[in-house]
Parts: C-alpha cells; sequence; structure tokens
C-alpha cells in the first residue's frame, strides 16, 4: 500500500514516521508514503493558494486553481487510487472504515487548512468525504495522521503480532476487555492458565466495559441480538 499524503505542512507528519513500529515497518517497505505539497502548483507569482470566499465572511479558502492541478496530476500517476478529503462537514471515522481502506493500493489523504475547500474540488476529486470527530482543527494533517495509523496496522506485516488486531476494540462494536500486567493483584482468572475459562471471562467484561463506556455501542449489539 502506499499513502499520499497531499498538504501544505507535509513536515507537520513526515516525524510520525521515524520512530517506533510505523519506522520500522515503513524501513521494510511494508508500505510507501509520499508527500505532495499542492503549493508547488499554484499559478500566481507568489504562491498564494488561498483566497478570500465568494459572497464574503470570514477567513480564506483553498483556491480552485493549485489543489486542482495537483490532484490532476495525481489522478493520472495513481489511476485507480481512492481520493479522501479531510473536512469537519465529512462522515465521521471508524474502526471499519480503516479495515475497508486497508485494502486499497494507494489512498491519496487532502488536509485541508483555512475555513476549508473550494467545494468544487470536493466535488470534482472526493471519493469519500471523512472527519475524525465533532470538533474543528487548525488543519487536515492530524485527521490523516489518525486514518493513516489506523489503515497501516490493518496492514499484514505492520505489527510485531498480527492477533494483537483479533480482540480489539470496535471489533463487532464492543471495547476490548480490561487488561492488567501480571505484577500486583489482579483477578485470579487469569493467573488460571484455563484459556478456556479466561476467553469466556474476557467475552463477559468486554459487554461490561462497553455498557459502562460506550451504551450506544452496547445498544447496537442489543438491537442486533434481537434481529
Amino acid at each position: 500500500m502506499k499513502i499520499v499524503f497531499v498538504t501544505l505542512f507535509p513536515d507537520l507528519i513526515k516525524p510520525y514516521f521515524e520512530d517506533s513500529i510505523l519506522k520500522k515497518a515503513l524501513e521494510k517497505s511494508i508500505f510507501e508514503i509520499e508527500f505532495v505539497n499542492f503549493r508547488e502548483f499554484a499559478e500566481n507569482i507568489h504562491m498564494h493558494i488561498d483566497t478570500p470566499p465568494a459572497g464574503g465572511g470570514a477567513g480564506m479558502v483553498i483556491d480552485n486553481i493549485a489543489l486542482r492541478g495537483c490532484l490532476n496530476f495525481l489522478k493520472n500517476k495513481y489511476q485507480n487510487a481512492k481520493t479522501i478529503f479531510l473536512t469537519p462537514v465529512g462522515k465521521v471515522y471508524n474502526q471499519k472504515d480503516a479495515k475497508r481502506f486497508s485494502y486499497e493500493n494507494v489512498l491519496i489523504l487532502v488536509s485541508g487548512r483555512y475555513e476549508g475547500f473550494d467545494e468544487r474540488l470536493i466535488e470534482d476529486f472526493a471519493d469519500e468525504v471523512i472527519s475524525v470527530g465533532d470538533f474543528i482543527l487548525t488543519g487536515g494533517e492530524l485527521g490523516a495522521l489518525i486514518i493513516a495509523d489506523s489503515v497501516l496496522r490493518n496492514i499484514k506485516g505492520v505489527l510485531g503480532n498480527s492477533e494483537s488486531l483479533v480482540e480489539e476494540s470496535f471489533n463487532n462494536n464492543l471495547l476490548e476487555a480490561p487488561q492488567f500486567s501480571k505484577t500486583g493483584k489482579i483477578p485470579e482468572i487469569l493467573k488460571s492458565g484455563n484459556h478456556k475459562k479466561i476467553k469466556e471471562w474476557k467475552e463477559k467484561t468486554s459487554l461490561f466495559k462497553t455498557k459502562f463506556h460506550r451504551p450506544d455501542l452496547f445498544q447496537i449489539n442489543n438491537e442486533k441480538l434481537k434481529m
């Protein structure tokens, strides 16, 4: 898989891949990343990429020239890529999206700034429009990193132990069972060595934890059981 970050500030993203698990996987060429600064596609002498919004209003919007040129270039280079715009108006991202995106060959993640994108860019280029939550950030770079991290850990070979993915939170709309280190006082069942009983305990506590912390997810599971 390759992830292409389209951003005005690639240096905000690059350091994340310079340490820990993703650095090791990148060095093994398990995935690739590319950074494209769409300011390089500006067609004015000052390399401006923003403009006051039509009809008035506060702030600036990303204009319909530089980013359009950039995305046309990338669409020709990666003809089967999926292009995702990061914006608060999009569908709220979740674990199912992360797994779904992990099957793509090339993901193009477009990070906005200022008051947002010229809407024609979204209409012409977006395969999907994604939000990472109901709040406003100063730019889309953090959202792009959240998507990249959550997608890449689903790629075979990125995690040291692929079993880590099996019991993670949000699989089957449940939170993962509580985890404990081995020292100190912990639930006795976890020291029993009885894997069947431990599995039953984890399933039960997963339900309790979901009901307490995420009643919305617990309700979804209840509705499924009634069907």
